[in-house]
């Protein structure tokens, strides 16, 4: 299976039952939306990485892939001050993950719990939800409840908040 092994590990851990689904890359949304036509009864997922203006909090956005996000809307219901898109080293440093596979899977990387996750109200009641597995060559489905226990693994903060 193509993705982070460490991903595998940690589902088979909290016996999290997937679904996976390889496709050639699929570094954008416009891109994957070909190879998730097949894909059933699931809502994948927008993954955003920001940053802080002054560089020291970091934020993964997780909302439906359909839907669009304006950022200064987003830096006022996040009230976290200007916001940017992270870099490629601080993506690497804090998710262990290249420009076109972010996903929450990358918080098997963040020991540290340094990123706050913000996911979209939305999607709290969703059946389905999919996410790389850490590399944008396959896509993993997972029942939303399971997603929550995952999240609760990590260590990581999250909050659910009205994005749209």
């Amino acid at each position: 299976m193509n993705g982070d092994p460490r991903v595998y590990e940690v589902l088979n851990q909290l016996k999290i039952n997937f679904e996976y689904f390889e496709h050639p890359e699929a570094p954008t949304i416009e891109i994957a939306m070909q190879y998730w036509k097949d894909i059933k009864e699931t809502t994948h997922c927008k993954n955003l990485f920001f940053r802080n203006h002054k560089g020291n909090k970091h934020f993964l956005v997780i909302l439906d892939h359909l839907q669009a996000l304006d950022i200064h809307e987003l830096e006022k219901r996040l009230k976290q001050g200007k916001l940017s898109f992270a870099s490629e080293q601080r993506m690497e440093k804090y998710l262990g993950l290249k420009p076109g596979s972010v996903s929450p899977f990358g918080l098997v990387n963040d020991a540290q719990h340094h990123v706050h996750l913000f996911l979209d109200e939305n999607i709290k009641h969703l059946p389905n939800i999919s996410f790389h597995p850490n590399l944008n060559t396959a896509s993993l489905v997972i029942p939303f409840k399971d997603f929550e226990r995952y999240l609760d693994w990590t260590g990581n903060t999250f909050e659910y908040i009205q994005l749209y």
